[in-house]
């Protein structure tokens, strides 16, 4: 990964700077919000916010506290300090009416390997108590926004690393939340799948849903309405792409100076982005 000795110059145009503008409102409200394993500091006194039909993108080194974080918003951990809202409810103290606004999916997706993938879209959808006409209208909306119509026949096991991630999405966008979770949906993934992949959240952030997403990869955080970048349990930044590299060249020097502001040497060390 290149260093950042040479000085700042403005960035070029990006595709992805020319957004409608972002609404006022906030769906996704995280104040202050911090969180411990024992004697490990994960979050400390986060703060952010996503308004409603936005993309907000988590960057970070490994163990910066982006999983964490994902996890109390998806109602898995129980903030130690903070508050989070989402659409105006307390993930704790309304934890049973904000699981129902929300679809989360971690790293590591429970797809059902012997399962077809017409039969795990079916579990989800049974799970959320989805039938008649309405079943059939979602299943062929979510299968075919992650071109998995013509493989409703074959094992979950049986798919690339690609389509297993899109048939996970599918699963989770079945009962329609309002905010879609994503824990580095596509962290291995080949660069035609990464591409897919995002094209359906587009398409999702077009209807209005929020979303929420950490990404090891510069180009997906390019993408985004608005970036947070977490360091060492705390965020150290937030703005959109255009804005936290305005004065360097790209994203990743942008984001190694920010880090070596606060943690000198180790910018090189223990951060580590994707480039494409």
């Amino acid at each position: 990964m290149p260093g950042c000795d040479k000085k700042p110059s403005a960035a070029p145009p990006n595709e992805w700077d020319a957004k409608p503008p972002v609404p006022e409102e906030a769906f996704l409200r995280i104040e202050g919000v911090s969180y411990r394993f024992d004697a490990v500091e994960a979050v400390r006194g986060v703060s952010l916010s996503a308004p409603t039909g936005t993309i907000f993108g988590l960057v970070g080194s490994d163990g910066a506290g982006k999983s964490t974080l994902l996890r109390m918003a998806a109602t898995m951990l129980k903030p130690a300090a903070g508050r989070i809202q989402i659409g105006g409810l307390d993930v704790v103290r309304d934890k049973a009416e904000v699981k129902a606004l929300i679809g989360y999916m971690p790293q590591r997706f429970g797809l059902y390997q012997d399962l077809t993938v017409e039969e795990n879209i079916d579990f989800f959808m049974d799970i959320f108590g989805i039938s008649g006409a309405e079943r059939k209208a979602r299943k062929a909306l979510y299968l075919g926004f992650s071109n998995l119509l013509s493989f409703t026949e074959r094992q979950a096991g049986n798919l690339s690393g690609g389509m297993k991630q899109k048939l996970g999405l599918a699963c989770v966008l079945v009962h329609e939340p309002k905010l879609l979770i994503l824990d580095e949906p596509t962290n291995g993934v080949d660069p035609v799948s990464r591409q897919e992949f995002w094209e359906i959240l587009g398409k999702m952030r077009a209807r209005g849903m929020t979303i929420l997403v950490s990404t090891s990869y510069l180009d997906e955080g390019e993408r985004c309405d608005r970036l947070g970048l977490m360091h060492r349990a705390a965020l150290l930044e937030t703005g959109s792409p255009a804005e936290i590299r305005a004065l360097f060249d790209n994203l990743e020097e942008a984001i190694i100076h920010r880090i070596r502001e606060a943690d000198g040497a180790l910018a090189q060390d223990a951060f580590k982005m994707e480039r494409e």
